[in-house]
């Protein structure tokens, strides 16, 4: 019973949707010109076929209706991005690595944890899609991505030494990616710094004005 309510329910709202939408109002305003031409008797004996296709060619050359696309809250992406980055930083506690990796680590998540702190730098952060793009791979596959394979690769290196050290990739890694959020940094405050120049110069000229 509750299935058929919903389903009935449904089927009113689409047919109640159809009714106010653009096709309908164009479709019946062609079907009035349609009734018109039959009261003239213009359209004689096949009035019922030249209303029902004027209804028809008013519905086909309306435009269709406009799905508004939903809206994202910025703000709600760093949180899960947060989130995501305090399980990072568990997991990363119970992970050994070699000193001049670790410090570089502790760098890097220094620089990650001052981004996605709440206030006015997680706002600018937010509002450029591509940085939080950027700090969310970094945060969600990179560092642990890297971290994984430098335990991986220490193992097999243990069978076959003389290779390439794992924890001189592991450095490598964490450098490039210190570097990736400094630059990303950078950006950020460029845009802080345009914005004051923008104000700089509005107040300048409202005063010349």
């Amino acid at each position: 019973m509750a299935t058929s309510r919903r389903r009935s329910g449904s089927i009113t709202a689409l047919s109640l949707g159809y009714l106010e939408s653009k096709k309908n109002l164009a479709g019946s305003a062609g079907g009035v010109v349609g009734v018109g031409l039959a009261l003239t008797g213009v359209a004689g004996g096949l009035w019922p076929l030249v209303v029902a296709g004027l209804y028809a060619a008013g519905a086909l050359i309306a435009p269709p209706e406009r799905v508004t696309p939903p809206e994202f809250d910025p703000s709600e992406q760093l949180g899960v991005l947060r989130e995501d980055f305090l399980r990072l930083r568990e997991y990363l506690a119970e992970v050994e690595l070699p000193p001049a990796a670790g410090g570089k680590l502790t760098e890097l998540l220094e620089l990650y944890e001052r981004l996605l702190d709440p206030g006015w730098v997680a706002d600018v952060l937010a509002a450029d899609p591509e940085s939080v793009h950027v700090l969310s791979r970094a945060v969600r596959t990179d560092v642990p991505e890297s971290v994984d394979t430098y335990n991986r690769a220490r193992w097999w290196n243990r069978l076959q030494p003389g290779t390439v050290p794992p924890e001189r990739h592991l450095e490598r890694q964490l450098s490039a990616l210190f570097d990736e959020a400094e630059r990303l940094t950078a950006g950020l405050h460029e845009v802080e710094t345009r914005r004051q120049q923008t104000h700089t110069t509005y107040l300048e000229e409202r005063g010349r004005s």
